[in-house]
């Protein structure tokens, strides 16, 4: 498969994706996009592990401004 196959292949998958979602109303959109455990189907965001505790969001902000301090 070529470069530009696979690319259309990308595509088309990604658009389908879209087709699928525009075809249901916006309570189930919203929750087929959540993120959920592939095994049981748990949303996500619930777990406490999902939550990165030592994550300085304060510090975050000022390095992607390019300020070290």
């Amino acid at each position: 498969m070529t470069d530009r196959e696979f690319l259309w292949c990308a595509l088309n998958l990604i658009l389908d994706d879209e087709e699928e979602l525009a075809g249901l109303c916006p309570g189930c959109r919203d929750k087929a996009m959540e993120e959920r455990c592939v095994s049981c189907g748990a949303p996500l965001a619930t777990w406490e592990e999902s939550v990165n505790q030592g994550f300085d969001r304060e510090r975050f902000e000022r390095m992607k401004r390019g300020l070290r301090k």
